[in-house]
């Protein structure tokens, strides 16, 4: 594997494989890479020739209130994390390689509107415009590629693929299943976070949602009960502090008010200063990789 740090060192080595007829995978992250990415480069490899993973920790996607200078990094960690998983190219810009006059000098931002207004964006609301802002970059530097992100933010996916459609960007978008610790966990690179007591009552989470999606299954349509069964059981450990609880329409995101076996649930808890997020549908019940939260 090569690990690349600037923009035209990449551009080079992407054309001399396109020039061979090769198909390019793309797998953007901000690095600290855990299972969770490792399985969006693992299936990247298997189903491309070249597989790039970026490493850039963004800062656009941070607001004034969110500390940047805590976001974990090891570079020689996702540097083995991605050679061992198939990557064929490991792109490691510094800032000042992908915003040469630094944050304060990006006038230009790529924003999906209603989708980045819901749930994450009503928490956050400069993330998705800072994150359409450097994969729209990373695209345009790619070229024509499949790229690949995990259903574990699934709002962001659902704007990404908005804004390929919207922009006509040559690229073909994969989601990817969420990857769970044994007791059903979402992996995440804020898990490390957690305290050992906090990290006992972290799952509760993906059991909510769970709880919540089997009554669906079971004939219960009104969201108002839903949302009311997934308050229920994250109520049982009082150190999380619930942020959102959605029952939404996939594609629009919008919060439904009768759900059907398209709907998706969501949600958002703290614990402490952690701040976790999950979601899933009914198909996801049954899926094996998910045993532990589908019991």
């Amino acid at each position: 594997m090569k690990t690349l740090t600037t923009i035209s060192e990449l551009r080079a080595e992407i054309a001399q494989h396109r020039l061979q007829g090769q198909s390019i995978g793309l797998v953007p992250t901000m690095g600290y890479l855990h299972s969770g990415h490792a399985s969006l480069i693992e299936r990247a490899a298997a189903e491309c020739d070249l597989v790039i993973t970026t490493v850039f920790v963004n800062p656009l996607q941070f607001a004034a209130t969110e500390d940047l200078s805590s976001y974990p990094r090891d570079a020689p960690g996702d540097s083995r994390t991605a050679a061992a998983a198939g990557a064929d190219l490991l792109f490691l810009p510094g800032l000042q390689e992908m915003y040469p006059l630094g944050r304060e000098g990006v006038l230009t931002s790529v924003s999906v509107n209603e989708l980045s207004a819901v749930m994450e964006g009503e928490s956050r609301p400069t993330h998705f415009a800072g994150m359409c802002t450097v994969v729209a970059k990373l695209f345009n530097i790619a070229g024509p590629c499949t790229a690949y992100f995990g259903k574990k933010d699934f709002q962001q996916l659902a704007i990404v693929q908005a804004m390929v459609r919207d922009l006509s960007f040559d690229v073909e978008l994969v989601g990817c299943e969420i990857c769970r610790e044994p007791d059903g966990l979402a992996m995440s690179s804020r898990n490390v976070y957690l305290s050992t007591e906090q990290r006992a009552a972290a799952p509760v989470l993906a059991q909510a949602l769970v709880a919540a999606a089997r009554s669906l299954s079971r004939g219960e349509t009104s969201v108002d009960r839903l949302r009311a069964t997934m308050m229920d059981v994250i109520s049982t450990q009082a150190i999380g502090q619930v942020e959102y609880l959605e029952v939404v329409d996939p594609i629009t995101l919008r919060p439904l008010t009768q759900a059907d076996a398209r709907s998706r649930f969501f949600g958002a808890v703290r614990f402490g200063s952690v701040r976790l997020i999950d979601n899933l549908d009914l198909s996801e019940l049954d899926l094996d990789s998910n045993a532990a939260i589908s019991q």
